[in-house]
């Protein structure tokens, strides 16, 4: 079988001939861009005051993202209202947690949700419950991991949280992260 050679010979293009097209796309890739929105989006009604999203650390205490804090009304006593928000600290200085009261009513009774990153032999977890506060005092009924929290006001914005679980107790300051 002969193979009969073909007449046709390709070639590169001159410089000077290529700078039409390559001008040309770099105008139809800048053409096909859109531009970001400058104008915010108008929100006709405040939002519940959801959970921050940060990132969290391999491990930590994470509250679900769906949660919200439903502002105390106006005939919750001052004293109950102050426990509203989300709280965050560290028991026994190493284990992170964090207490979200979702709900005061005006006779003391709270909402909540808790949660905490590895504790001793626990991995993170979140658990829902609900309590009563009395005096400065929030105890909340035992949660369905097992735990039983008390969290006593010491200052505004500041909680000590007790923590107890299988026989063990761990403790430490939260402060306030969230209304």
């Amino acid at each position: 079988m002969a193979f009969d050679r073909s007449p046709v010979r390709f070639g590169l293009a001159s410089p000077n001939r290529l700078w039409p097209v390559l001008g040309f796309a770099a105008f139809a890739l800048v053409a096909c861009q859109s531009t970001p929105d400058t104008q915010p989006a108008a929100d006709p009604q405040p939002a519940p005051v959801p959970i921050a999203a940060a990132p969290a650390a391999p491990n930590s205490a994470v509250l679900d993202q769906g949660i919200a804090v439903t502002p105390p009304a106006k005939g919750v006593p001052v004293k109950y209202a102050a426990f509203s928000g989300i709280w965050a600290g560290q028991l026994n200085g190493m284990y992170d947690g964090k207490l979200a009261v979702l709900t005061v009513s005006s006779g003391g009774q709270v909402t909540v949700s808790y949660a905490w990153g590895d504790l001793a032999d626990n991995k993170p977890g979140v658990a829902d419950g609900s309590g009563r506060i009395a005096g400065n005092t929030l105890k909340l009924g035992r949660l369905p991991n097992g735990a039983d929290i008390t969290a006593t006001m010491v200052s505004q914005g500041t909680l000590d949280v007790t923590y107890s679980l299988a026989g063990q107790t761990y403790t430490g300051p939260f402060t306030r992260v969230s209304q």
